[in-house]
């Protein structure tokens, strides 16, 4: 097999035209200080790269958040201890001070316990999105701010525009196949005005471009998975360790109650799920339920799956203005999933509750899973979201139950 060799001089000029201010930002950090966030990825490394080279005073930070010394989650060390090594080396490449933080029990509390106990319940929840809430946001900005910085930086694929007197603005990334808006949507303005995505404006191949081009010791490093702390095994095993209640077998029915089989557990199972039912019908079926108090599992047609109307709590929009009115929105419920036209009815100021409706037409309505995000969007823009509590499943019709 033919061996290639990149070109230095070609290399060079590729990395130049990456960090003109169109795809990096304003060269405007002379004088000012960001904290980055490190996590010992490419994506953390470049926005470090970037950073410096709009001229920013940089100090990386690391969150030690999971390290087991077990083989099983030795293939995924995004948290740990190697991952903290790999950011100190890009650290001491690029020539930035760099300090490690271990919040260990911080995460343990706030991400590894909500997931395992909203699993049990029957819940689908989005454990990045709540580490990003609770852990990586909350404590980072406040760190940053402590040591007098300007504003911290991360690696997250996602842009923010605004500031000089109007409201800043959370917008999807460019690279449509990386945007993480979804798992940001709970920032507000406060926030928003001190957050800076680097990466916002680039795509995954020009990340590793500049971090080949600075000679970055992440360059090629392969992404972790996006739940770090489940390692080689799956959802249902990591759940179990943790509440073996939840393994006890029980029955699989359908809506009129009658008994189809029998589950192995109702862990093992989320709303809107097809593979693993351990039923063959003459049409596909999907979980439409999770009876936690009478362990059963029920089922149905696809058509009965998907959602016409979510009912949210936890719901918080980017502006921090409550709306008063009914609101036309594009809503996800699945990260990066499809967007789907809806009408946001907001529950009484303070509440922070809402009412979603789906407006389009019944084959694109979504599968949506108590426990689950649902993100609101104007065209590029995030409005903001909130946690899904309960479902109301079409009929066969389309329309809903109600």
């Amino acid at each position: 097999m033919a061996v290639t060799f990149s070109n230095p001089i070609t290399t060079a000029v590729e990395t130049a035209l990456l960090l003109t201010e169109e795809k990096i930002g304003p060269r405007d950090g002379a004088g000012k200080t960001v904290v980055v966030a490190m996590s010992g990825g490419v994506d953390s490394a470049v926005s470090a790269l970037i950073m410096r080279e709009r001229g920013y005073r940089v100090v990386g930070m690391n969150l030690r958040l999971f390290s087991p010394g077990d083989a099983e989650h030795a293939a995924n060390p995004c948290c740990g201890i190697p991952a903290m090594d790999d950011a100190r080396a890009t650290c001491a490449i690029i020539g930035v001070p760099f300090y490690a933080i271990n919040m260990e029990a911080e995460f343990g509390e706030a991400v590894i316990d909500r997931f395992v106990n909203e699993y049990a319940e029957g819940r689908t929840p989005n454990p990045c999105l709540e580490c990003n809430r609770h852990v990586k946001f909350r404590h980072l900005v406040a760190r940053a701010r402590q040591l007098g910085a300007d504003c911290l930086a991360t690696g997250h694929y996602a842009r923010i525009e605004g500031g000089n007197d109007e409201p800043y603005r959370l917008l999807r990334a460019i690279d449509g196949n990386k945007d993480q808006s979804y798992v940001l949507h709970t920032f507000d303005q406060d926030q928003l005005s001190f957050i800076q995505f680097p990466l916002g404006r680039l795509t995954k191949p020009e990340v590793r471009q500049l971090a080949r081009g600075f000679g970055l010791p992440v360059a090629e490093k392969e992404e972790s998975q996006e739940i770090c702390f489940v390692g080689r095994g799956s959802y249902a095993d990591f759940v179990a360790k943790r509440r073996p209640d939840v393994t006890k077998p029980g029955a699989i029915i359908d809506e009129s109650g009658a008994v189809l089989g029998e589950h192995k557990g109702l862990v093992h199972h989320t709303v809107g799920q097809r593979k693993g039912i351990g039923i063959a019908g003459p049409q596909p079926l999907y979980v439409l339920d999770i009876d936690t108090k009478q362990n059963r599992l029920m089922v149905g047609s696809r058509q009965r799956a998907v959602a016409r109307e979510v009912e949210a709590d936890g719901v918080a929009f980017t502006s921090d203005r409550w709306p008063e009115t009914a609101v036309s929105c594009r809503a996800m419920v699945r990260y990066r999933g499809q967007l789907n036209d809806a009408i946001i009815t907001p529950g009484p100021a303070g509440s922070g509750t809402a009412t979603i409706r789906f407006t389009g037409a019944a084959a694109g309505l979504p599968i949506a899973s108590p426990g689950q995000a649902i993100v609101f969007y104007a065209g590029e823009e995030v409005l903001g979201g909130g946690t899904i509590r309960t479902v109301e499943r079409a009929t066969e019709s389309g329309e809903s139950d109600g």
